[in-house]
């Protein structure tokens, strides 16, 4: 059974300008987090992460990306019009204690709706999906985290077995003042990569 991705109401006052963001507003919007939570989102998703092949993007990013723009915008993509929904960028956290990497334990998708192609310095949408289920592992307690990071209380009841959650920046502690420069400067150099042979660097 697929997860449900909650991303919760603004709770600021006034609401934040991009949460939600107007449907023909041009935006950037990077959605990252753990591999368990979005394996709970895609369960039938298959990762590609031999270092050696890997190939842009992973089967999960494009899905992903279609995902959180249904909930954050309340309906599908619009299949015609070609710049809807544009991935352009993945992170992959490799674990790194075990070698050759082969593993990755942490995935994000950044994805343009409606950005012109040669605007290079987008509005940017931040949004982190947390695990609260984990019992181990570099994500365990993750009610401990939400309720340190984020700016509202959250009930693990409200979510096990059921939803994942998601959160834009405004709604968490953590400024993020570099998003928009570090998401843009990460699509630039995917993009200098790809023109240059290179689609993983």
């Amino acid at each position: 059974m697929n997860f449900e991705l909650h991303i919760p109401a603004c709770i600021c006052v006034p609401a934040h300008p991009l949460h939600p963001p107007p449907l023909e507003k041009p935006l950037r919007i990077q959605i990252e987090g753990p591999i368990v939570a979005i394996q709970k989102l895609l369960p039938c998703i298959s990762w590609h992460t031999d270092a050696l092949s890997l190939e842009f993007p992973q089967p999960a990013g494009p899905e992903l990306a279609k995902l959180a723009y249904q909930v954050i915008y309340g309906r599908h993509p619009r299949p015609e019009c070609a710049d809807d929904l544009v991935v352009r960028d993945e992170y992959l956290g490799w674990v790194t204690d075990v070698r050759p990497f082969r593993h990755i334990d942490y995935y994000g998708v950044t994805f343009d709706h409606l950005v012109p192609a040669n605007d290079p310095d987008p509005d940017v949408l931040q949004i982190n999906i947390l695990e609260l289920e984990t019992a181990s592992g570099p994500f365990a307690n993750g009610e401990a985290y939400a309720n340190r990071y984020l700016r509202f209380a959250v009930d693990v009841a409200d979510y096990v077995g059921k939803k994942v959650l998601a959160v834009p920046r405004c709604c968490q502690r953590r400024r993020g003042t570099q998003d928009r420069a570090r998401v843009n400067s990460s699509v630039a150099e995917r993009d200098a990569g790809v023109e240059g042979g290179d689609a993983t660097s």
